[in-house]
């Protein structure tokens, strides 16, 4: 068996995985990152609709997030240099997050005001004057079509709040071999087509990793950033004991179609997110319209055994729930006959906030359960994932006393405790990709 060694491992490459194998290099170590799929950003990532909004649970979240659309806005000072094969863009497009029973936006814009995320609160008129194509009715809670209620008139109007900042990357894919490059110009190594078939461990420490076509990489650091499949990767290492937080794949769909023309008055088209209605859309800018679900009660969520075996076509029963509930939003939007979109596999926690943390098995650290609301924090993970290893492996018990970082663009400060691995399951989160 042929031997390599190095000083960190990274399984997987996308988004979260080259951001991590950045961060990792650019503080001097020798990191080797290795990937199923034939190049960087090629699974979730690839499926990702791209967000860029602020709106979570928690303060941690709010922070990371702003934190986020400042990195997005200076991606080339933060990549350290270009990319010959272009680099990913942040479209600010502003956002509205419609009020609903089923999240807490008093909690969302007490967090906004904390971390000094600028927005406007807007009542049912000014939704109708600043966005006209919008029918701004109350229809909640959201309803499957076959229910004869979803067809029901409106009781009441919506209020809700205007996010200028927010916005969209126009390339996930490209964003991450964005990182894999600016992690490559610090030497880090990249194997795509490659599987881990083995974690190799001595003691209490890990070893490194057995590769599918029979080379081994010795390594004290591994960092198992496989998406949805990290809970395999994790039973390869023996660890999860200790979870208090599990993870578990989930089939997501996310469809396309042409934007209603008056859509383009907005520019791009702004973000939309609709928990009154159960989805969410944006425009893209060749003049679609990506619309995608935010798990209401009366959907059935397609949990995995094998993340590996599920349907990779948009399904018509999906597609038609979340394009006619948009449709109720957008009285202008038609509804092709055929279904366009793709279909991801999501990593999803508990309470679908992340785990970036270290586990029981010395040297082998985690940042999985990204679910579908972490690309837009991707910049900031790298940098997480890099602190919780520097301070653990320099003696420091992050479980008892976690690392907290000062963000540099905006000053805030987070505690990364948040995503430990033993915490408990946050009650304020939506449960849902809203976080």
């Amino acid at each position: 068996m042929t031997a390599t060694t190095c000083d960190a491992i990274v399984i997987g490459a996308g988004v979260i995985g080259c951001s991590v194998a950045y961060a990792l290099a650019a503080d001097g170590l020798r990191v080797h990152v290795v990937d199923r799929g034939p190049t960087a950003g090629h699974g979730s990532t690839s499926a990702s609709s791209a967000v860029v909004r602020f709106n979570y649970s928690t303060w941690a979240g709010v922070a990371s997030a702003w934190e986020s659309r400042h990195v997005w806005e200076r991606w080339e000072e933060h990549l350290g240099g270009s990319d010959k094969a272009g680099l990913a863009r942040f479209v600010r497009t502003g956002g509205l997050t419609l009020d609903s029973p089923g999240q807490d936006g008093g909690r969302v814009r007490a967090l906004f005001d904390r971390a000094d995320v600028p927005y406007e609160e807007w009542d049912s008129k000014t939704i109708r004057r600043r966005m006209p194509l919008l029918d701004p009715g109350r229809y909640y809670p959201p309803k499957a079509i076959s229910d004869e209620a979803f067809w029901a008139d409106p009781d009441g109007e919506l209020t809700g709040h205007w996010s200028s900042e927010s916005g969209f990357v126009d390339d996930p894919a490209l964003a991450a071999r964005n990182l894999m490059t600016a992690a490559r110009r610090h030497r880090a190594l990249f194997d795509f087509r490659t599987a881990v078939t083995h974690v190799r461990r001595r003691s209490d420490r890990v070893r490194g990793v057995n590769l599918s076509d029979g080379r081994r990489i010795d390594a004290p650091l591994v960092v198992n950033v496989a998406g949805p499949h990290s809970a395999v990767v994790n039973a390869l290492a023996g660890v999860g004991d200790d979870f208090a937080v599990r993870t578990r794949p989930l089939r997501q769909e996310v469809h396309e179609v042409r934007a209603p023309q008056r859509y383009h008055s907005y520019g791009v088209g702004p973000l939309v997110a609709d928990p009154d209605l159960g989805v969410y859309f944006r425009g893209t800018p060749s003049g679609g319209l990506l619309i995608g679900g935010t798990e209401p009660d009366c959907d059935p969520l397609q949990w995995l055994d094998d993340p590996d075996a599920y349907a990779p076509l948009p399904s018509r029963e999906i597609y038609e729930a979340q394009l006619y509930r948009a449709a109720r939003r957008v009285s202008e939007l038609k509804v092709p006959a055929r279904p366009c979109g793709i279909v991801g596999v999501y990593d999803v926690s508990d309470d679908w906030v992340p785990i970036y943390d270290r586990t029981e098995l010395d040297g082998f650290y985690v940042a999985i359960g990204t679910s579908g609301n972490q690309f837009k924090n991707a910049p900031l993970v790298g940098r997480y994932v890099a602190a919780i290893v520097a301070a653990c492996e320099n003696g420091r018990d992050h479980d008892i006393d976690p690392v907290r970082l000062t963000l540099p663009y905006t000053g805030h400060e987070v505690d990364l405790s948040h995503y430990s691995r033993k915490r408990r399951v946050n009650r304020d989160s939506s449960f849902t990709v809203m976080g």
